[in-house]
């Protein structure tokens, strides 16, 4: 399997400006999400396989397209792969960044069997990975 780094996929080359109706604290998040880099689940194909690497722990997630994936990695919320929604990563309070996986954030999904949204430690690295078709179908099954 061949990775390569994504800590740079954040897209487009539009400078941000402050949101004059927002804190300093917020616009700060917003431009340090940019900087530590990060990417945006639409602008991945399906069948895009992230190892998203926490604090804690590895998880692995295959795009399933929209905010849909399979993910595991978590001992007790997904030892093995199960559909979740997710839904993008926070600054560790409740302001999202939808549909985004940022290095320095917390990723938040929505899992079948919990009420409430599973919130990850803090993302440290960030990676997309090749992934052979059988790899994948054995992922799927």
């Amino acid at each position: 399997m061949e990775t390569s780094n994504t800590g740079t996929m954040a897209q487009g080359d539009l400078t941000f400006s402050p949101h004059p109706n927002l804190s300093d604290g917020i616009n700060h998040n917003i431009v340090q999400s940019e900087i530590e880099g990060g990417v945006f689940l639409e602008q991945l194909p399906p069948t895009t396989v992230l190892r998203i690497r926490t604090q804690h722990h590895d998880y692995t997630a295959v795009l399933l397209g929209s905010r849909n994936a399979l993910i595991s990695g978590h001992p007790q919320y997904c030892p093995e792969p199960v559909l979740v929604a997710i839904a993008g990563s926070t600054w560790g309070g409740s302001m999202l960044k939808l549909r985004f996986v940022g290095r320095g954030m917390h990723l938040e999904f929505h899992h079948p069997a919990y009420r409430t949204p599973i919130v990850t430690s803090p993302i440290q690295e960030i990676e997309q990975c090749v992934e052979t078709q059988d790899s994948l179908a054995g992922a799927l099954a």
